[in-house]
């Protein structure tokens, strides 16, 4: 006899007692009791949410931090489900990866000037990198230049090759747009140690600070804007070619910069707090 017909012949008003009627049926109690799960209940919703938040604003964290998170914020949740969940979302913990840094052993490096340093003002410092995108024809790379403290992405480029210029073309426009930082922040791959790049810099008076080899950590706030990029635009859309990935990231800038709220930014927008700080320029 079928689980469910035989649940629905238990009547809980008759005088026979459930547990008799259970024997004569020979149904399990707590198979009787027991209430099927949806595959995603309302409760697992606002912990994907959750997690996601949490992967953002912490992209180095692996599942046993995301636990300890979640049991933080006072939900009751395993470590198992945890990792399940993470694979779900397809989160994993960004650890330093060689993918798109290449040193020139020729090219002087910086000391790394953020360590303890408060980043409390818009154009103290900003930052930059370079990460990969995918199409349906293959990768492409994509350089972006961020504001520190605010968190606004102040010029980026795309392209099909890591030739330094497109980096040098994205530091151009920011710097026309926005004025010079006082510290400017990259990792030690050739296009940012490249002297066509530095000499901009320093004809500028800016300060020079470059990731520590092999800690990808210390340009988190870069690290944590290519996730965001990815799980909110690249992963969620089909870009066939360069072309339309350009397009796509264009209109997803626009939107983060000025639509999208921050709950470390006290829940403001990202151009919201950088034109807080007076600096905002009109674009030339």
């Amino acid at each position: 006899m079928d689980l469910d017909f035989k649940k629905d012949l238990i009547d809980k008003d008759c005088e026979i007692s459930l547990v008799q009627q259970c024997n004569i049926m020979e149904l399990n109690r707590s198979s009787f009791y027991y209430e099927p799960r949806s595959e995603c209940d309302k409760d697992d919703f606002t912990i994907l949410n959750k997690m996601q938040d949490i992967a953002i604003e912490n992209p180095e964290y692996g599942h046993r931090m995301h636990w300890q998170e979640l049991l933080g914020e006072g939900f009751n949740i395993g470590r198992d489900r945890v990792l399940k969940f993470m694979q779900v979302l397809g989160i994993k913990a960004i650890y330093p990866k060689p993918k798109t840094t290449f040193r020139n052993k020729e090219h002087k490096i910086y000391p790394y000037l953020l360590k303890n340093l408060d980043i409390n003002r818009a154009n103290q410092v900003w930052a930059t990198d370079i990460t990969y995108l995918p199409t349906a024809k293959g990768f492409c790379y994509m350089v972006a230049i961020i504001d520190w403290y605010s968190r606004a992405i102040l010029s980026y480029r795309i392209s099909n090759s890591m030739d330094r210029s497109f980096c040098i073309e994205a530091l151009n426009e920011a710097l026309a747009l926005y004025g010079a930082p006082e510290i400017f922040n990259s990792d030690q791959g050739c296009q940012f140690t490249s002297n066509d790049f530095t000499a901009i810099l320093e004809s500028k008076g800016i300060k020079i600070s470059m990731d520590s080899k092999g800690r990808a950590l210390d340009n988190i706030i870069i690290e944590r804007f290519w996730r965001t990029l990815k799980y909110d635009d690249i992963k969620i859309r089909d870009y066939k070619n360069i072309k339309e990935i350009k397009e796509g990231v264009k209109k997803y800038i626009i939107k983060y910069n000025t639509k999208r709220r921050h709950s470390s930014l006290g829940y403001i927008t990202p151009f919201q707090r950088y034109c807080s700080e007076n600096v905002l320029k009109e674009a030339a």
